[in-house]
């Protein structure tokens, strides 16, 4: 297994170099498609990345990664599972790639919201909304007694 490379992209201008020693994959039975090979081919792969203590990411990355995943993590753990080829070998490409792609945009920073006002149109929609509420409750007003 060789390393894996996260391409550059923002907060990470030079990409990230994950170690395979770093990665752990785990092969088991996949079902679905299989013909013949079904019950002896271990084509579902787990590829599996310890966040808390990976040597790819510094401090800042780290603190994205771990809040932009964290409903994704087991203690630290960040879990990829593949079955969708029949192939193990396949299922190993795309866990890696879909890890790479989590990671990536894991690590990017957040934009800053820009504030913005409502626009012409907008508040002219607004105001007649409230105006035609207002007349149907007007409307429905009875009559002053005299």
């Amino acid at each position: 297994m060789d390393d894996l490379h996260v391409s550059p992209g923002p907060g990470a201008p030079r990409g990230l170099l994950i170690p395979a020693h770093e990665l752990v994959e785990q092969f088991s039975h996949a079902s679905g498609p299989g013909g013949q090979g079904v019950n002896t081919a271990d084509s579902r792969v787990q590829l599996s990345l310890d966040l808390a203590s990976t040597s790819a990411l510094d401090e800042t990355q780290r603190r994205r990664v771990m809040a932009n995943l964290s409903s994704r993590l087991a203690g630290g753990l960040l879990i990829i599972a593949a079955a969708e080829h029949r192939s193990q070998w396949r299922n190993r490409a795309a866990a890696r790639e879909r890890l790479a792609d989590l990671l990536r945009r894991a690590i990017q920073p957040e934009a800053p919201r820009r504030a913005t006002k409502p626009t012409r149109g907008s508040r002219r929609r607004r105001l007649q909304a409230k105006k035609r509420r207002s007349d149907v409750k007007r409307q429905r007003r009875t009559p002053p007694a005299e």
